[in-house]
């Protein structure tokens, strides 16, 4: 799991893209947009798949997981490696969605807008990609 910040509508309006990926398969397992708080990060784990609410979870150490994931299925990033994965995965969010750049001037009008070019490209991307 990990989050990336865009902007809606101006610059001085952040929004927060929560993301939880598959290490195995590498598609996105659920997301959730809002604030940086436990509020988007619980948004977040309910939109999550049951067997998911299962398993490992592997996030950076942003507090606001440690108040929404059972501290027995929770592993923060204290070792390497351990969320390479999505952090690839929002290297290629950025390069592939305009509106996801960090320093650009392309935004979202509205976080309705947003929210549609981020669900589209999620399904195009987990269709192309094959479980292993």
């Amino acid at each position: 799991m990990d989050e990336l910040c865009t902007f809606v509508g101006r610059k001085q309006r952040k929004v927060w893209l929560w993301l939880a990926l598959c290490r195995r398969t590498r598609q996105v397992v659920a997301y959730a947009l809002g604030c940086r708080g436990r509020r988007t990060a619980r948004k977040l784990w309910r939109r999550l798949p049951p067997d998911y609410r299962r398993a490992w979870c592997y996030t950076d150490l942003w507090e606001a997981y440690s108040g929404v994931v059972p501290w027995r299925q929770h592993l923060p990033a204290t070792c390497r490696g351990t969320t390479n994965h999505i952090e690839r995965f929002n290297a290629t969010l950025r390069a592939r969605i305009g509106r996801l750049v960090r320093k650009s001037l392309s935004f979202s009008r509205s976080l309705k807008l947003l929210d549609a070019c981020i669900h589209l490209f999620l399904h195009d991307y987990n269709a192309t990609r094959h479980p292993r």
